[in-house]
């Protein structure tokens, strides 16, 4: 009898393993099918050859066993070419042995020991329901081995391309009008099962599939939602395609049950199929996360914020908590660790972003572990509870950005930390190089830097500074000394050891060459902090700001 069964073979597009009835139909014309048992839609795991009287202890379910006939032989005697001599006891108890150890087929290999399948080979495969192929000598066993490791191998690619398209598939419907409806329609069109999606009051938020009445799936339910942890939940019912039920939680980051998605199939399914399923049960994770109260805290607390502005100032205990908890919703970390404020600046060489505001803005969420992110005219704000170390500072300076990290508050200082980090924004822009408000002297000249001092000073004491070097010093030196004496022509003369009259001249035809009104306050300052900032012997006696 020729193979019965190419109908056996799973559909392409259900990601089932080999089968037996696929691995017959690949099979040379010569091997034949002796007794079909009907099983060819069973996943085929191995083929393996033994000569064993009992190989059942070394044996997988689903394998595929090869024999020349060696357990069956009377002891000591050929039996080449005859048939006689058969135990047909000792034959059914070996068959026995192999359907009870979950083996899908025995092949018969003919020679050197049969020229046929015995009789009673074929009569106990027939009794146990076991499928029974007869073998040539023309066909070696390594040969019906190597086939299946040909066909393992090209169902496995096949599977792998599956899979790719089904992932595309469940991504298409994450970003659909109705995610969840959509996922489990995909699901149920992958895998053969049918499912239903609970919320975490019980109630039932979609469905796909011949699902079986809710209120059978109740005890099951109850375990879903009552446990703790990542688990799988499962029961048998006694309905059509729902031979097994089988539920998976859907937990918060906290490890808080949010609901659960059960599903029901006639049979076990393969790992790939199990695949599929574990994709589904986190993308459905992840949408139920994004409407708990985490995910709308962000909006929350900004309208608390515009309506209440007067409850960070403590004035209403209950409500200054309540804003607490929005805030640890919206940012990574407990709810009484401090926060900080960091303020992004694009830098001159970097690229423009072509990709939409909203990557970018994913982008920064990511990177700072926070949903209080706005895009801004100058860059990017947010608030996080993270340390912002050296190598989160580098990894967004490889961006293109520069950073303003500000120190850690409490949810009332968020204001003034932000006022004081926009305070470093000019001055990282000016130099390229990113700030911590902690880090800086906060004086006009720490607050400009080095850097921004220098192309200050460049600007403002240009006309000064192109003189020759001794005629530049010298005038460099009366003006220091007479901003520093406050305009005063007999303080600044005494210091430096000339006439009143000197001072005055010299003072007089820097102002000339600056072109500036020394008589007027902000002359003087801006002088004065451009001073700070010019090299060589002008700066002998001077102290320029450092940086800490």
């Amino acid at each position: 009898m020729r193979r019965n069964a190419p109908a056996a073979a799973g559909s392409p597009d259900q990601l089932d393993a080999v089968t037996l009835g696929q691995f017959l139909d690949a099979l040379p014309t010569e091997v034949t099918v002796v007794h079909d048992a009907g099983n060819g839609q069973v996943p085929l795991r191995w083929v393996e050859p033994s000569e064993l009287e009992d190989p059942t202890p070394y044996l997988l379910d689903g394998e595929f066993v090869l024999t020349a006939g060696m357990p069956f032989r009377d002891g000591g005697h050929d039996g080449a070419g005859t048939r006689g001599g058969q135990n047909a006891a000792r034959v059914e108890a070996y068959v026995r042995r192999l359907v009870d150890a979950g083996v899908a087929a025995l092949g018969f290999g003919l020679q050197p020991y049969y020229d046929a399948v015995p009789d009673h080979v074929l009569t106990a495969c027939r009794k146990q329901g076991l499928t029974l192929v007869e073998v040539p000598a023309s066909v070696p066993f390594a040969a019906l081995g190597l086939e299946f490791s040909k066909l393992l191998e090209s169902g496995n690619a096949q599977v792998f391309r599956q899979l790719a398209e089904t992932n595309r598939h469940l991504m298409r419907a994450v970003l659909s009008a109705r995610p969840e409806h959509e996922l489990l329609a995909a699901l149920a069109q992958r895998v053969p099962v049918w499912a239903v999606l609970f919320g975490a009051d019980g109630r039932v938020r979609a469905r796909a599939g011949a699902a079986v009445d809710p209120s059978r799936l109740q005890p099951l339910l109850n375990k879903l939602l009552s446990g703790t942890g990542p688990r799988v939940e499962t029961e048998t019912l006694a309905a059509p395609s729902s031979a097994l039920a089988f539920g998976h939680p859907l937990r918060s980051t906290k490890d808080a049950t949010l609901g659960g998605l059960v599903l029901g199939a006639d049979k076990a399914l393969t790992p790939a199929q199990n695949s599929v399923v574990s994709s589904v049960v986190g993308l459905l994770e992840l949408l139920v996360r994004q409407r708990t109260s985490g995910s709308l805290a962000p909006s929350q607390l900004a309208t608390a914020l515009l309506l209440h502005p007067e409850t960070l100032a403590g004035g209403n205990t209950r409500q200054l908590n309540g804003l607490k908890d929005l805030l640890a919703q919206s940012v990574a970390g407990t709810r009484s660790g401090q926060v900080r404020v960091v303020q992004g600046v694009r830098a001159a060489v970097a690229p423009a972003a072509d990709d939409g505001p909203v990557r970018e803005l994913l982008q920064w969420r990511r990177l700072f572990d926070s949903k209080m992110v706005e895009l801004t005219d100058y860059g990017f704000a947010a608030v996080t509870r993270l340390k912002v170390d050296d190598q989160l500072v580098a990894e967004v300076e490889h961006l293109g950005w520069r950073l303003v990290v500000g120190e850690p508050t409490e949810l009332s200082g968020l204001p003034e930390a932000y006022r004081r980090a926009s305070s470093l924004r000019s001055r990282v822009s000016a130099t390229g190089k990113s700030a911590r408000v902690e880090e800086v002297t906060w004086s006009v000249t720490g607050l400009l830097g080095r850097e921004a001092g220098s192309m200050l000073a460049a600007r403002i004491l240009a006309p000064v500074l192109e003189l020759e070097p001794e005629r530049r010093d010298a005038q460099l030196r009366v003006l220091r000394s007479w901003l520093a004496a406050n305009g005063s022509w007999d303080a600044t003369a005494k210091e430096l050891g000339i006439h009143r009259n000197s001072v005055r001249r010299q003072v007089t035809a820097v102002a000339e060459l600056l072109a500036l009104d020394l008589g007027l306050a902000q002359s003087r300052a801006e002088l004065w902090i451009a001073l700070q900032y010019v090299d060589g012997p002008a700066t002998e006696n001077s102290q320029a700001p450092q940086e800490r």
